[in-house]
């Protein structure tokens, strides 16, 4: 996926979890944040950050951050660019080979998944997850509690009881990590459920992603540690 319209500016605050005050060619600007997630070791003041800008004029923002600078490390932050990402590493026949079907945003049962799938009598659910928190070269997900992921991957396993085939997959939006594990220290829960969900058949991918300021492409797959 490609984003248009990208500039370069320096992160100064976030007063909410929507918007950030940049500097923006040396004046203060408001943009909007397009992750509610914590991110705090990531948008740190006077870190570089992406911005691209919409042309909608009814916009009470003109731009969205997507993208920030952690030392050497580019991050996508961008909490939509996961599942584009994944349906067009998908739909090019990276995922399940012979695909005829992938369809985004299914309900089933009490979840809704981000995708369903078919190739051939195959069938399943997908759930995408968006990585950014990083550790001394490893990743790891969620960076704060969340009870839908833990029903998401229930949900997942649910699915194979009746013939569905399940998997999470779990984008991590920079170049390169040594492994995926899951954040035990900030949800122990999230990290029980994952471990179970794998032992029940739900397949669990880690793939790391190609970065630029105005792209994300899915790119190699990294190590699991559950």
């Amino acid at each position: 996926m490609r984003y248009p319209n990208i500039v370069p500016a320096v992160f100064l605050s976030r007063p909410n979890r929507f918007v950030a005050q940049v500097l923006l060619d040396g004046q203060a600007v408001t943009v909007h944040v397009k992750n509610t997630g914590r991110c705090r070791e990531l948008l740190l003041p006077g870190a570089k950050v992406w911005l691209t800008h919409s042309d909608n004029p009814n916009r009470k923002t003109a731009y969205d951050l997507v993208a920030v600078e952690k030392g050497a490390r580019l991050i996508n932050m961008d909490a939509q660019a996961p599942n584009k990402v994944f349906g067009e590493w998908a739909a090019a026949g990276g995922f399940v080979p012979g695909l005829t079907l992938l369809k985004p945003e299914c309900r089933h049962g009490d979840s809704r998944f981000d995708f369903y799938w078919e190739a051939g009598r195959r069938r399943g659910f997908v759930e995408v997850k968006g990585v950014t928190l990083e550790r001394d070269g490893a990743v790891y997900f969620p960076d704060a509690p969340t009870e839908r992921g833990i029903k998401h991957l229930r949900g997942l396993a649910a699915c194979l009881e009746e013939g569905y085939e399940g998997a999470v997959c779990f984008v991590i939006q920079m170049a390169q990590a040594d492994f995926f594990a899951p954040n035990d220290l900030t949800h122990p829960a999230f990290g029980q459920a994952l471990r179970q969900a794998a032992q029940a058949g739900v397949t669990v991918l880690a793939r790391c992603c190609t970065v630029t300021p105005d792209s994300l492409t899915m790119a190699q797959a990294i190590p699991l540690r559950l």
